[in-house]
């Protein structure tokens, strides 16, 4: 069995003052990916004992950003999806390992007023192919920060959040793309029905004390992995980001 760990920690450096390494340790992870890290290179040269680290910062200071963690050390590691337009952010990390691919992923948000939707639309073909190319040598997981609710059952009021950026038909319709092409929503396979379970909530307004959410994290798997799929988890309970953890186990 192995199991993967994706969280987006809002700012490592922030995330370590309120328990990340904690819930690292306990976790015991044999992959855990990160997204928005929103670190430069030298700013925190953290290994945990028995892993190897692999880091994609953001050229910008203090965004973005995506790092990896892996007990066993991969065939491979690249960063980005090779178009240049959309690698200069540290939004993507991809490591080779024996029997599959795991890429980390920090999906571009569209921003208020979706100024940047038409950008988020180029990157969801671009990102998508990408993938699929991987495909072509070994089966892949994906897994972060994707920023779309799928359906109207992955976040709370999904009435008064159309049209919001994670919320957009254009968007909605990418992550069905995406799935179509040949994906498995891990925990919609094993919860197709269950609601109120969010991985990210709104630092304003209390909407964590009352749960209103978004399921915008995932873990994506290649149709070729299904019989392998053995549980899927949102801890949801973990504190430290706005964001809580996600969790795929797999045989």
């Amino acid at each position: 069995m192995k199991k993967l760990i994706s969280w987006n920690v809002n700012g490592l450096r922030a995330c370590m003052d309120k328990g990340f390494a904690d819930f690292f340790k306990q976790a015991d992870a044999d992959v855990f990916c990160l997204q928005e890290i929103k670190l430069s290179p030298g700013q925190l040269d953290w290994v945990p004992e028995g892993y190897f680290a692999y880091w994609n910062y953001a050229e910008k200071k203090g965004y973005s950003g995506t790092a990896l963690f892996a007990k066993e050390k991969p065939l491979s590691v690249t960063c980005g999806v090779g178009v240049d337009e959309h690698d200069h952010e540290g939004r993507v990390i991809a490591a080779e390992f024996a029997e599959y691919y795991v890429v980390t992923v920090y999906t571009p948000n569209s921003q208020r007023e979706l100024t940047r939707l038409a950008y988020r639309m180029q990157w969801e073909d671009d990102f998508r192919a990408y993938l699929q190319k991987l495909r072509e040598n070994k089966p892949v997981i994906v897994c972060g920060d994707m920023n779309v609710a799928h359906q109207e059952i992955d976040l709370k009021n999904p009435k008064s959040n159309h049209r919001n950026a994670g919320f957009t038909d254009e968007e909605r319709e990418k992550m069905t793309d995406l799935l179509a092409s040949g994906f498995i929503d891990t925990f919609r396979y094993f919860y197709p029905d269950v609601k109120d379970r969010y991985s990210w909530w709104s630092y304003m307004f209390h909407a964590r004390e009352k749960n209103t959410g978004w399921r915008i994290d995932y873990f994506l798997a290649s149709d070729e992995l299904k019989e392998r799929l053995q549980s899927a988890e949102i801890h949801d309970r973990v504190m430290g980001s706005d964001h809580c953890p996600v969790e795929l186990v797999i045989s």
